[in-house]
């Protein structure tokens, strides 16, 4: 098992496929293992695209240079290109696209109406999968020898690799002509590109799909849970690749030899899953690899330390703001990886334990909240927004509403629509907006999804009028619906932690995760710094140097920020269950330095 672990990233490019595809649980370094790939591709002669679907990419920054939606030269590098595809610029293409034609021939209420139809979630995913497949198999790929793809997190990334089948699937059924993508004829154009996508995904000649994990329990069950799903779509050419693997100078530090216990427990845990696929290892390095330099230097673990921050106050403290207000509702956001679950069970479990009335749930398809907990705890409710179950209710709802006296035939078209992918969208929306309600009478904290389905979630409130006016004119939404935009906007009811841990992807994108927020009148109201080595006061060479390059970005929050800002230093406690969790709580900043 051991020699096999030691088995480098780098022998992957021995075998070099023309695709390769980085996937996994947010945070694991996807796209720090996508460039770093792209990169010795390039530079060994091939000419080599680099590709994000994530709508959270992060390529500018680790490249640095602003991306669009054309291939760009990457500066500096001979041979590399780079793109985003941005899931709002392909889907306004894609509605120009259906509608344009139609401009002049239809009368203007109909052109409307379909306007209104491709302006939901359903039209913005369509649409990335259409420019996405032009990679795979269409002329976008004609150009280059290698296309390396960094991916979303592993639900969207899931999402999107179905899509051909799903959507074709409801092309095949649906008798209307219309659909929540509007007039389907654009897409029936397409089917055979989509069939041929998924073609190449499937051809272990051409296509590598690489699933990236750290030597954590919660990312390697993350990992073979997509590993099976893959497989059961007919994606089986996987391969794992453990990135941050880390080995200890020496036994005498403690929090590298919890470290490596805790690294040690989780690999055996899930042995036979990494021993199912062939597997590379991925050093843990003293800095975040931004920049053609640090990419190059991908193996060689250099660093440049920087001076420490200032002390920071703990979790302990943040529970006592919280407790002052006595209800309301916290929701933990940022970028999938940094802990949101972890810490909404953590914030929960204390609340609880002061004597409040607290509900702990999640609108994030992947979390999992029972195995952060560990257990059951007498007065703290804990659930989840179930899409499946929530769609099921709201279909039900609408049949027996909407439904009522129709003839067959109206039936059946109502049936059909209710197939739409918009559906689950709509009834998660719902739910999440009832969960919110619910803070009149106690707390809730809510951990949330990935920065960009929190994001439509929070802009339902809008975008999803349209939509719920369309497909259910009878059924009689709740007034939590039209309450829940107020309730975020207001800081005395909703209280959002922005939660990083200190690298340069998480923290810039809660910064433009709190831009998009103010812009919508929301406004956070604290910052959670998590996972700090920086504040462990540890004496491992290369755990230290890793602390010191976490201040550059601990500083430059609290250069910028006027809220709070809490530290959360790296536990030697697995942060699970009611020890690991009251450790996160009770951890103090006696080990973090003043400057």
């Amino acid at each position: 098992m051991s020699a096999l672990l030691h088995r480098p990233l780098s022998a992957l490019l021995g075998h070099a496929t023309r695709y390769f595809f980085f996937t996994g649980k947010g945070g694991v370094g996807k796209t720090s293992l996508a460039c770093a790939t792209a990169l010795a591709l390039a530079e060994s002669g091939k000419k080599t695209l680099l590709v994000s679907t994530d709508p959270a990419s992060n390529l500018d920054e680790v490249l640095g240079l602003e991306l669009g939606r054309m291939a760009r030269p990457v500066p500096g590098t001979d041979g590399l290109f780079a793109l985003n595809i941005d899931p709002e610029e392909v889907a306004a293409d894609y509605r120009e696209r259906v509608v344009g034609p139609m401009r002049g021939l239809l009368p203007e209420p109909v052109l409307k109406e379909i306007e209104e139809q491709l302006s939901g979630a359903c039209t913005m995913e369509i649409a990335s999968f259409d420019e996405f497949a032009g990679y795979l198999a269409g002329e976008g790929a004609s150009a280059f020898t290698h296309i390396v793809f960094d991916t979303a997190p592993t639900g969207h990334t899931l999402r999107l690799m179905a899509l051909s089948q799903a959507w074709t699937g409801f092309l095949g059924q649906t008798r209307s002509g219309n659909s929540c993508l509007g007039p389907l004829a654009g897409l029936e154009k397409q089917r055979r590109i989509y069939e041929q996508a998924v073609d190449v995904l499937k051809d272990a000649a051409q296509t590598s799909v690489v699933l990236v994990s750290r030597a954590q329990s919660s990312a390697l069950r993350e990992a073979r849970r997509t590993a099976g799903e893959l497989a059961d779509m007919g994606v089986r050419n996987q391969s794992l690749a453990i990135n941050g693997w880390f080995e200890a100078a020496s036994n005498a530090d403690p929090v590298a030899s919890a470290w490596m216990q805790r690294q040690d427990e989780a690999v055996a845990a899930e042995v036979d899953f990494i021993s199912s696929l062939p597997f590379f290892r991925a050093p843990l390095l003293p800095t975040n690899l931004v920049g053609l330099d640090a990419l190059r230097r991908f193996f060689s673990a250099e660093s440049a330390p920087q001076p420490l921050p200032k002390s920071l106050p703990g979790l302990d403290a943040l529970v006592d703001k919280l407790l002052a207000t006595g209800h309301g509702v916290i929701l933990t956001m940022g970028k999938g990886g940094v802990g949101k679950t972890t810490l909404a069970s953590a914030l929960a479990l204390a609340l609880h334990a002061r004597g409040a009335t607290v509900r702990l749930s999640t609108t994030d398809p992947a979390a999992h909240l029972t195995d952060a907990l560990g257990t059951h705890f007498e007065g703290l409710q804990i659930d989840r927004i179930d899409p499946k179950a929530e769609t099921l209710a709201y279909v039900e709802e609408v049949m027996a509403t909407k439904g009522a006296g129709m003839d067959a035939g109206s039936l059946a078209l109502l049936e059909e629509d209710l197939r739409s992918p918009c559906t689950m969208e709509i009834a998660v929306f719902r739910a999440f907006a009832r969960t919110v309600a619910q803070g009149e009478e106690g707390f809730v904290v809510l951990d949330t999804a990935p920065t960009g389905h929190t994001l439509l979630l929070l802009d339902a409130t809008q975008s999803h009028h349209r939509e719920l006016a369309r497909q259910s004119r009878s059924v009689k939404h709740p007034d939590d619906v039209e309450r829940l935009l107020p309730r975020l906007r207001d800081p005395e009811f909703t209280r959002i932690l922005l939660i990083t841990v200190p690298e340069a992807t998480p923290v810039h994108e809660a910064f433009a995760l709190q831009a998009d927020l103010q812009r919508a009148g929301i406004h956070p109201c604290a910052w959670i710094i998590n996972q700090s080595l920086a504040a462990t006061g540890t004496t491992d060479p290369l755990l230290a140097a890793r602390g010191l390059n976490e201040t550059r970005y601990i500083q430059e929050i609290l250069d910028t920020q006027m809220r709070d800002v809490f530290l959360v230093p790296w536990s030697t406690v697995e942060p699970v269950g009611p020890l690991g969790l009251q450790a996160l709580i009770l951890s103090n900043t006696q080990h973090n330095p003043k400057i």
